[in-house]
């Protein structure tokens, strides 16, 4: 009878390390989304559990992504700079914890069709000056028009040890004061701005779905959202339920060989010496239904580290296509004679965006445009 009570026990457990075996394994295949709904339900059947999922965003998430150590194998591989061996190790990895959410940001999924334009920023956690001056300027929440502007920071991680922490207390203490920060448990680079999209547009669809336009940009780029807001409410037939894309458009041009160049991509991320048209990554507008298309074919198209150029991969594989807006300029306002101010608040007025400003150029000039005593003219 012992020896087969010991059996049963044996065999018991055995089983009991199967089920957790096969557990791990279909939690693992589950997609985000799947957990995510999870996750939903959870928070709609137990207001308990719902605060604690709210301060403890990270009870669903992901575990690390580990290096794909075959990728070595390629051949060139070991000539390449450090960036690019790291972004060809990590490629496969699109999944990470977030750190700080904002689930009913758009006053939950089933109301974010009140939002009319969402204004998504990509920023580095150390860069607090620039939040704090677009909170107060362009990125201001406010109606304009009767239409609805809402604002949000995507981030990752950025430094490490005692850097890291102090720099994630900061959005921290941000979060709390202004609600407006996404955080996942990634690092922060250069070669991860494509990965940052995908994570925000993984959220937009489980969040914020309905959002009817967004503006996707940096967080040094000046913004006028007065102006943006009454372009998109002129156009005819599209209540961000069709397609739109629109911004600097670049086309006819291809991957940079050059490994001198901020931009460089070795034939190892991409063979083809072709890019699809797109839209500088400074700053572009599109519709909600284009930026749900965007994700779906996300899904599909391998990771790029170029953002602006890999949004143009998804369009080109969707049928759809970047259109040209003269008042976008992500490469700069052109100035036609270096004898006059280059921050005249006249040539500003009536664009829609233009990157790389200081954070008190972009303060001043915020406020100047807006002065009801400005005058410009051909004089």
């Amino acid at each position: 009878m012992r020896n087969i009570r010991a059996r049963t026990v044996l065999l018991a457990g055995g089983l009991s390390l199967l089920v957790l075996h096969l557990c791990k394994d279909f939690i693992d295949l589950k997609t985000t989304k799947t957990i995510s709904h999870l996750h939903l339900n959870v928070k709609r059947n137990n207001p308990q559990i719902r605060q604690h999922i709210k301060n403890n965003s990270h009870v669903f998430s992901w575990q690390r992504c580990q290096q794909n150590m075959s990728i070595a194998n390629i051949s060139g591989f070991s000539s390449l700079p450090g960036s690019i061996k790291d972004f060809l190790y990590h490629r496969h990895c699109r999944h990470f914890p977030m750190l700080l959410d904002l689930p009913d940001k758009c006053g939950g999924a089933g109301k974010s069709a009140d939002v009319f334009l969402l204004l998504v920023i990509k920023s580095s956690p150390g860069n607090y000056d620039r939040r704090e001056v677009l909170r107060k300027t362009w990125a201001k929440e406010r109606l304009h028009n009767g239409m609805l502007i809402q604002r949000l920071f995507i981030s990752g991680t950025t430094s490490s040890g005692f850097e890291k922490k102090r720099l994630n207390k900061l959005l921290e203490v941000e979060q709390r004061e202004y609600n407006d920060i996404l955080q996942w448990d990634f690092s922060d680079t250069f070669y991860n701005l494509t990965l940052k999209q995908i994570l925000f547009l993984e959220w937009m669809e489980r969040n914020c779905p309905n959002a009817r336009f967004l503006l996707n940009g940096d967080d040094d780029v000046f913004a006028n959202t007065d102006n943006m807001v009454e372009y998109l409410q002129s156009l005819k037939d599209n209540d961000g339920s069709k397609h739109l894309f629109t911004g600097h458009l670049i086309q006819n041009v291809g991957p940079i060989r050059s490994s001198g160049s901020k931009y460089f991509i070795p034939v190892q991320v991409q063979e083809s010496d072709s890019y699809p048209p797109y839209c500088g990554g400074g700053g572009f507008l599109l519709s909600g239904y284009t930026a749900l298309v965007i994700y779906n074919m996300s899904q599909s198209i391998t990771i790029l580290p170029i953002d602006d150029v890999y949004m143009g991969m998804c369009l080109a594989k969707a049928g759809l296509g970047p259109t040209s807006h003269m008042g976008v300029r992500t490469a700069g306002l052109h100035i036609p004679s270096s004898s006059v101010d280059g921050y005249n608040p006249c040539y500003y007025k009536e664009v829609l965006l233009v990157h790389r400003f200081l954070s008190a150029h972009m303060f001043l000039m915020w406020h100047r445009i807006h002065d009801p005593n400005l005058k410009c003219g051909s004089s």
